[in-house]
């Protein structure tokens, strides 16, 4: 049905229905209600107050808008509602993921970490790569880092020293394919060897596969060849996916041309917050007062009666298992003096059952993982930002080849409506 007001042109006055607006928009009727409530569309009561009408020009309008934002773009309003980005690099489904097609836990356990990183950013393979950094690059960013206080965490460290690494560099504003790909190869084992080594005498131990190198910032203890494996295959693992919360803010960061280090930084910034990144270091804890005390049962009382979620348990992308957890639980099976952590683990999983029935997550089998090798509880957050670093080059590689600032949202404007008086 379609109506128009007396006394005005027919052509800049034509109603459309909810149902005709939504075949223009091709989208859901409820959608249509959504753009109304979100201000993208006005809408007016329809004679005898049954339904909703709606301008057909400001309609198309908005339908030109959302093709212009979405077709050849990669962006897409996903339901109306979330922001959606194609991409090529990583698929969850079916509590499986993919990298470039590729089953991601099963490359992460045939490849190491540079090799699975290569294949993300470049989609080849480079058997027996290594990632080194020219030492000018390396003694920049461990003098600034260097210059933070003890108290610093992991993602200060990291972001100082990209930043660093970035000031070291005057052509870092090229954004080719070829010249971001060259960063990413000498930034991620600068972030490594800026870090503090656990004992001096590793200061400036830079040969061999980065998770080796990791390891010495890390642990004091020695790496024994099962738990170098363990290490090497949580950073695979753990190299992207898909959009989370730091991979956004890198594509963000991209999407206005900034360069590969700040596009890192952006992301780094992201997992210093407490609800991304930290949950290995919780999950840590909880491992250590679960030993201390010998029984779960009561640490988890006491996280719950605390209302706090139990770390290292769910994952909102997978129903059923974390595919990465199940994948290091059973690398870490072989792991010397890992029972004791292992028992532990299953301890909290079985316990927090009788509440909640909960898998274990990446984070509990990172948090089994470091128990066990006699490292901090910062360091799940170091091994996470580490691995993400090459899953946010290739996402940054990806946005770059997009429309820029393509990333911008517009504001749904909820204040007092003006003109407003001005205040006195």
């Amino acid at each position: 049905m379609r109506d128009q007001e007396p006394g005005r042109p027919a052509a800049t006055e034509q109603r459309l229905t909810t149902r005709e607006a939504a075949e223009l928009l091709g989208v859901k009727p409820e959608t249509v209600y959504a753009y109304v409530s979100r201000g993208q569309l006005d809408s007016r009561r329809a004679p005898g107050g049954r339904g909703s009408t709606f301008d057909a020009q400001e309609v198309r309008a908005l339908a030109r808008r959302n093709r212009r934002d979405s077709g050849g773009t990669g962006t897409t309003q996903a339901s109306g509602q979330e922001l959606a980005v194609r991409t090529r690099i990583t698929l969850i489904e079916k509590d499986r993921y993919y990298y470039r097609g590729v089953d991601a836990v099963d490359l992460a356990l045939r490849h190491g970490y540079e090799e699975t990183a290569e294949w993300l950013w470049t989609g080849r393979l480079r058997p027996g790569v290594s990632f080194t950094a020219p030492e000018e690059s390396v003694a920049v960013a461990r003098r600034a880092v260097g210059a933070l206080p003890e108290h610093a965490g992991p993602a200060d460290r990291l972001r100082v020293a990209a930043i660093a690494a970035a000031a070291a560099d005057p052509l870092r504003f090229d954004l080719s394919e070829d010249a971001v790909l060259g960063t990413a190869r000498v930034l991620i084992p600068t972030l490594v060897a800026a870090l503090p080594p656990v004992l001096p005498e590793h200061e400036h131990a830079g040969r061999g596969p980065l998770a080796h190198r990791l390891w010495t910032r890390l642990s004091g203890r020695a790496a024994d060849e099962a738990s170098l494996r363990v290490l090497d295959t949580a950073l695979s693992l753990l190299v992207d996916h898909d959009l989370a919360a730091s991979t956004l803010a890198v594509r963000v960061a991209a999407s206005a041309r900034a360069h590969a280090y700040a596009a890192v930084s952006a992301g780094l910034g992201v997992i210093e917050g407490p609800l991304h990144g930290a949950a290995g270091g919780l999950a840590h804890r909880i491992l250590l007062e679960v030993l201390d005390q010998g029984s779960a049962a009561p640490v988890i009382a006491e996280e719950l009666r605390a209302g706090r979620r139990i770390p290292g348990l769910g994952h909102r992308l997978y129903s059923g298992e974390d595919p990465r957890a199940r994948a290091l639980f059973t690398l870490l099976e072989d792991l010397p003096g890992a029972a004791p952590a292992l028992a532990a683990a299953r301890e909290v999983v079985a316990t927090t059952a009788r509440h909640t029935p909960l898998h274990a997550n990446v984070d509990l089998a990172l948090a089994v993982f470091t128990v066990s090798s006699g490292m901090p509880a910062s360091a799940a957050e170091t091994i996470f930002a580490v691995a993400r670093t090459a899953g946010w080059i290739a996402h940054a590689l990806e946005e770059y080849g997009e429309r820029p600032l393509r990333m911008r949202p517009s504001g749904l404007y909820s204040g007092p409506r003006p003109p407003q008086p001005l205040p006195e």
